[in-house]
């Protein structure tokens, strides 16, 4: 992390002393918003995503970004899957890796401390920055994923709307409800140093899981009808659990295929047009086994599981389905990923 604006190696424990994870929050919270007093207003060019494919919460702002059609309006860097002292890095000769577009920097830390000469605080991705004054606007991925979606409908080429009317207590209530126990959760139960603290984080974790899947036998989508923000912040958690929340943080209970519902929901958001192009499993897998020495010490990459996304999902007899654009999108494959 940085401590003002300098690297330490030293400086972040992420356990408290009972052995619970705590996860800090980010620093930077201001917000682009279409009014024509904001500081950041949303015009297309203006701002730049720093992103991995590896991070569930960078995954958040990739997949937004897709379905509301901002890749022409929103540029993007993709770091390196492989965190290690040094932290997010740019490697772009590796593949699915860029370089940093904006300023050419080694690691995203030199970001940081542009943006803010003496910041303290861990180094994160997503990061949205604005290229007019030259600082990071945001870095807390639902903030990120929120401004995308509500924000840019003027310079965005579809007209997806993941926070609508009539639906968006629900969503705020389904996005509230599965942070802690799911998205959090597997790392609750993967950093944990004491049994108690582990056991806790598996129990509400799986406890969790069980509910939602019975919600989702009579629901196509966690908020009814209609893809919102709350199916993409829990697609990012359930996509990368069989291949290494299960295995590598030991949430093991069992597999999101062994569900009856969440499975095929899974299946259902990966064929949504725009989604499957944001995951990249070789740089999840990279990441989590190769990034965390303290839970895999050996940095060996876990081989399976070979899961079958593309499997037919059956969920279309339930009522509602993609929106309309990335329908008529995935017919001209006028859509791309990052």
């Amino acid at each position: 992390m940085l401590v003002d604006g300098e690297w330490r190696t030293d400086a972040y424990e992420s356990t408290d002393d009972d052995g619970s994870f705590e996860r800090q929050t980010t620093p930077f919270r201001d917000e682009v918003r279409d009014d024509p007093d904001a500081r950041f207003r949303p015009e297309a060019g203006r701002y730049h995503l720093y992103a991995s494919y590896a991070c569930p919460w960078a995954h958040r702002t990739l997949i937004t970004r897709a379905l509301k059609g901002l890749e022409d309006a929103i540029s993007v860097s993709i770091v390196d899957p492989y965190r290690d002292a040094d932290g997010w890095q740019f490697t772009p000769d590796k593949e699915g890796c860029t370089r940093d577009h904006r300023h050419d920097a080694d690691f995203l830390r030199e970001l940081y401390v542009r943006a803010d000469p003496d910041a303290t605080c861990r180094v994160t991705v997503p990061v949205l920055w604005d290229t007019e004054e030259e600082t990071i606007v945001n870095n807390e991925s639902a903030e990120i994923m929120r401004m995308l979606d509500t924000e840019f409908d003027d310079v965005a080429s579809r007209d997806v709307d993941l926070y609508p009317e009539g639906y968006r207590d629900e969503v705020d209530r389904v996005i509230d409800d599965i942070y802690e126990p799911i998205n959090n959760g597997v790392y609750r139960a993967g950093f944990a140093t004491e049994q108690g603290p582990y056991d806790e984080a598996v129990d509400d974790l799986f406890s969790a899981l069980d509910r939602w899947d019975e919600v989702l036998a009579d629901r196509r989508y966690l908020a009814g009808d209609r893809l919102t923000e709350a199916d993409i912040a829990m697609f990012t958690t359930l996509v990368r659990f069989d291949t290494v929340y299960h295995t590598h943080f030991m949430c093991n209970v069992q597999y999101i295929r062994e569900y009856d519902n969440l499975w095929p929901y899974l299946r259902d958001l990966y064929q949504t047009p725009g989604v499957a192009g944001t995951v990249n499993m070789a740089h999840i897998k990279e990441h989590y086994y190769t990034t965390h020495p303290d839970v895999n010490p050996h940095r060996i990459v876990a081989r399976g599981p070979d899961l079958d996304f593309e499997a037919p999902h059956d969920r279309d007899d339930r009522p509602g389905g993609p929106p309309s654009d990335l329908v008529a999108a995935a017919r001209t494959d006028d859509y791309s990923s990052p």
